[in-house]
């Protein structure tokens, strides 16, 4: 079992920035894949970023390639995703998720979730 805790969120300007983080507890010492998504009202859950156990493997989705970045400290079980020059569309709230050492975009890969994070870009 993993617990995951995500917080970060808060209200930004477009243009701006915010750093979003993921702590887990529990079976931690697992290899574990730990995906960022991202759920806007009225719309489906979407793939935001994902990190492999190492931090060596990093995917991201079309639409935040070049203005996220995603990160992990295994010593502290956290992993963050650094969102800059933020745009009115990535209004969403973000949850972090982990996966037993599958590596993919899809949801159901990931059996443990963060409760949600609230990002709103807006002026």
């Amino acid at each position: 079992q993993v617990l995951l805790v995500d917080s970060g969120g808060g209200l930004v300007q477009p243009g701006g920035s915010l750093r979003l983080s993921c702590a887990a507890s529990g079976r931690t010492s697992s290899g574990y894949t730990v995906g960022w998504f991202r759920q806007a009202p009225g719309k489906e859950r979407e793939f935001v970023a994902a990190i492999s156990w190492s931090g060596g493997n990093t995917d991201y989705a079309d639409s935040v390639k070049g203005r996220f970045t995603i990160s992990r400290d295994n010593a502290k079980n956290t992993v963050h995703l650094q969102m800059n020059n933020l745009k009115p569309e990535d209004t969403a709230v973000y949850h972090c998720a982990a996966s037993g050492g599958v590596w993919g975009r899809h949801p159901d890969l990931y059996a443990y979730w963060g409760q949600g994070t609230q990002v709103t870009v807006s002026s």
